[in-house]
């Protein structure tokens, strides 16, 4: 649910429509009102408002009594990308790493303890797990969150392996802190990190930070491959240099880009051209 703020100009309403859209997920496509209710913690009549707006909006579809999100949902988060200006910068070098290595590459950031994809180019290869744009993996699992999660200071870490994760995927193998953090002081030394079918069977990654203009890590970015086809020391000998020369690319361009001074133009009713 929604966090529920004290101050005077909190928006309940906003919070609980944010609590409908965010309760569905992979394994609740599609729900009932009586559902959607139970899930986001609404009486019924406030959750069947709520709905109605959201299908109104375009966030929602209804059929045969069942509700489920649009694909126009993806533009809230997309937004946020875009704000960065991370995607477009990143699309074309992602696209010619994944012409030389001919695997899949993603890109994530992270959200609590979790690791969220905000932009992939992929290859249409058989993989263990499906991976889309908004989907949400356990960042100690993945290379990409080893990356997000070694860039964090030590306070930050701690809080942040506090938190449950929002997956839905079963609970990871328990690794001791000393563990965890062993690793991750490794991955912070040598600037990128591995998961070996930690995820799931015959998935094997390796991903780099990409950082921002002032070299703080902001996303990181991964080659995927299948474990059956491409053994750990050829990825790490044949596609980790083109991924870290990829992602060194994407921060250089990044860093430019931030650096521009970036105006917003807008019409004012009533001015008048200069003659």
């Amino acid at each position: 649910m929604a966090g529920r703020g004290t101050g005077p100009d909190f928006v309940e309403a906003l919070a609980r429509g944010l609590d409908v859209l965010t309760c569905f997920d992979a394994g609740r496509r599609s729900m009932s009102l009586s559902d959607v209710a139970t899930a986001a913690s609404l009486a019924r009549p406030t959750a069947r408002r709520l709905l109605l707006t959201l299908e109104e909006l375009g966030y929602v579809r209804s059929s045969d009594g069942a509700f489920s999100l649009t694909p126009k949902v993806l533009e809230l988060g997309m937004a946020y990308v875009a704000s960065l200006g991370l995607w477009d910068i990143a699309r074309p070098h992602m696209e010619a790493l994944v012409g030389r290595t001919g695997e899949s590459s993603s890109m994530a950031q992270l959200d609590g303890s979790d690791i969220v994809y905000v932009a992939r180019v992929a290859v249409p290869k058989l993989i263990a797990l499906r991976v889309d744009i908004g989907t949400r993996f356990p960042a100690v699992q993945t290379s990409q969150g080893k990356v997000l999660l070694a860039a964090l200071s030590p306070d930050e870490l701690t809080a942040t392996l506090a938190e449950p994760s929002r997956s839905g995927l079963p609970t990871p193998l328990r690794r001791s802190a000393g563990q965890v953090h062993d690793e991750l002081t490794e991955v912070r030394a040598r600037g990128w990190a591995l998961a070996d079918e930690e995820l799931a069977p015959g998935v094997r990654s390796v991903a780099v930070p990409v950082r921002d203009g002032a070299g703080v890590v902001r996303a990181a970015m991964n080659v995927t491959v299948h474990a059956a086809e491409t053994s750990t020391d050829q990825l790490l000998t044949e596609h980790l240099p083109h991924l870290l020369r990829t992602a060194g690319d994407v921060s250089a361009e990044w860093a430019l880009w931030q650096s521009r001074p970036h105006v917003e133009v807008r019409g004012r009713a009533g001015s008048s051209a200069a003659g």
